[in-house]
């Protein structure tokens, strides 16, 4: 079968696996990425599973806060240019503070028209790639967070028995440093029991093949297979990764900590996060 290089270069970008690689691993699975996709794996050469692909066109991430709501919105354009310009500024600031105020699910059209009008007065085709809206609870504080030149954008949500303790600064502080984590490192899942059964099951099976292949015994595959998922989630799930202010601990265990300098359980109870021109 004939592969074309530009299929290699796309399964390259997906994987982290070397041009070789992916171009043999293509050959075998007839064409079929996913399939790929999965040998790769097998073999242990794709890298671990991202949330998201590679970034496929320019544009912004706007955040908000307000009270109680909250909101990410991502607009897309042509050029960085553009997304860094101040109307377009202006004009997203604008429509996710209606999104978010509202809580809209899908935009009307006199949003529409703002971006058709920037259209115009930019001379660049760009157009609203999504947005979502949520609302915190009553012990729970809202956090957001944009990275760059709008590249990245997050909001965080936390919980806590004493919602006193969400007026202390110690805690307001690890909420945004629980931002820029996400920003940084991107988590699939929040934690072990949010992680779908489906993606588990693919990964317990990709392990026990490439520990099936060292020929050991039944019952020592069984461990390997269970230190290699246990490993797997500690780098996927945001509470079991090693925070990004403190290396030497967990998410969860620097909370933990928190909680009970300040007196009470604190919960990362949610959070959102784009990035421009993720797939989605």
């Amino acid at each position: 079968m004939d592969i074309k290089a530009t299929d290699v270069k796309k399964l390259r970008e997906i994987t982290g696996a070397g041009m070789m690689d992916c171009k043999k691993a293509l050959t075998e699975a007839g064409g079929d990425f996913k399939k790929a996709e999965r040998i790769l794996k097998e073999m242990g050469l794709a890298a671990a599973a991202k949330r998201s692909g590679r970034a496929t066109n320019e544009g912004r991430i706007f955040t908000l806060v307000s009270g109680s709501k909250a909101g990410l919105l991502e607009i897309a354009c042509e050029t960085d240019f553009v997304a860094m310009n101040k109307d377009f500024i202006t004009v997203g600031n604008e429509i996710l503070s209606d999104v978010v105020e509202k809580e809209l699910s899908e935009l009307p059209d006199e949003l529409k028209e703002k971006v058709a009008g920037l259209v115009s007065k930019l001379k660049e085709n760009m157009e609203i790639r999504r947005f979502t809206t949520t609302r915190s609870g009553e012990n729970e504080l809202l956090v957001d967070y944009v990275h760059g030149e709008g590249r990245i954008g997050v909001i965080i949500k936390m919980g806590a028995e004493s919602p006193e303790a969400l007026a202390d600064e110690k805690v307001k502080e690890f909420a945004f440093n629980c931002a820029l984590h996400a920003a940084a490192f991107n988590p699939l899942y929040l934690s072990s029991d949010k992680v779908d059964p489906e993606y588990l099951k693919e990964q317990e099976e990709i392990f026990t093949k490439q520990a099936e292949s060292l020929g050991k015994p039944e019952k020592v595959v069984a461990g390997i297979v269970k230190g290699k998922l246990n490993k797997h989630l500690s780098e996927i799930c945001f509470v079991d990764q090693k925070f990004v202010k403190d290396d030497k601990q967990s998410v969860s265990k620097v909370m933990e900590s928190l909680g009970k300098e300040v007196g009470t359980n604190l919960t990362l109870t949610d959070y959102l996060y784009y990035r421009v021109g993720e797939e989605i």
